[in-house]
């Protein structure tokens, strides 16, 4: 009987907790589908239910145009942290070498540096080069790697059988064939978890955005984002079912993205534990 009755608690905070987050997103979407003077009544289904709003935003708005430039900035800048960061961690974990771990304990050490304190040196260099105004600041940044990500990979990296490396040695694959083609397939969840997080970040990122880009053309979706709440929210329109309108059409493919990943993280796990 007490187990039934922790399960069913369990269950219920669960619920509630779900529930909880994703209201936001529910009430979002239900505004999108309402007219202007219905937004704000919290009627999860609309009284008036009308697909106006998503006709309105294309024409009031080159969505289209700020979703391929953050597509563009998303996939450079995920597909570059996470080769560089693995690259990183894979020599912090397998390789020998005198203050490794000193090195190392540098580089997480950057983590605990706000990112305001290095925000002016970076948009002097980027200004020196003549890239403000220009998509790349908000991508080759990554080129770097970044500490959290190497801290993940180097420890699942730490966790392979050194065994396999030596022995592809042994067979005359060089370092960079070790790497690519044993440690990398192996490390497989880490991989995904460092691109999800990465896309999500670059997808939802709006301070860079705000500080580099100054062209419409080159506005990236919450650059874009916040030019819209500007023109339709506090500008003095006050056409907020736009405003919600734009928000549901570039947090859906987010949601998309996640669930596909969610799916690959998963059968990543099961594959690298029937190999261990």
């Amino acid at each position: 009987m007490r187990r039934r009755i922790r399960l069913i608690l369990t269950w219920a905070a669960l619920s509630g907790f779900a529930i909880a987050f994703i209201y936001p997103f529910v009430w979002l979407l239900s505004a999108s589908f309402k007219p202007r003077s219905e937004v704000f009544d919290h009627r999860i289904i609309p009284e008036t239910f009308t697909f106006e709003n998503y006709i309105k935003v294309w024409n009031e708005a080159p969505l289209a145009l700020w979703m391929a430039n953050t597509l563009f900035v998303t996939v450079l800048a995920a597909v570059a942290v996470t080769i560089t960061s693995a690259m990183v961690a894979w020599g912090f974990a397998y390789f020998r070498f005198p203050g490794r771990n000193a090195l190392f304990g540098v580089v997480l050490a950057t983590m605990m540096l706000p990112g305001v304190v290095t925000m002016v040196p970076v948009f002097l260099i980027w200004n020196s080069l003549g890239m403000v105004g220009t998509l790349t600041p908000l991508w080759a940044q990554n080129l770097f790697g970044s500490a959290f990500y190497i801290f993940l990979l180097r420890q699942f990296f730490l966790g392979l059988p050194r065994e396999p490396f030596e022995a592809a040695k042994i067979d005359g694959a060089n370092n960079w064939k070790i790497f690519t083609r044993i440690a990398l397939p192996l490390c497989k969840p880490a991989v995904v978890v460092t691109l999800l997080f990465e896309f999500q970040a670059a997808w939802t990122d709006l301070m860079r955005p705000l500080i580099y880009l100054r062209d419409s053309s080159t506005f990236t979706v919450p650059r874009g984002l916040k030019a819209l709440l500007d023109q339709f929210g506090f500008g003095g329109e006050w056409h907020w079912e736009i405003v919600m309108t734009a928000s549901v059409i570039t947090t859906v493919p987010m949601i998309i993205l996640f669930f596909l990943g969610q799916k690959h993280f998963v059968r990543g796990i099961a594959t690298t534990g029937s190999k261990g």
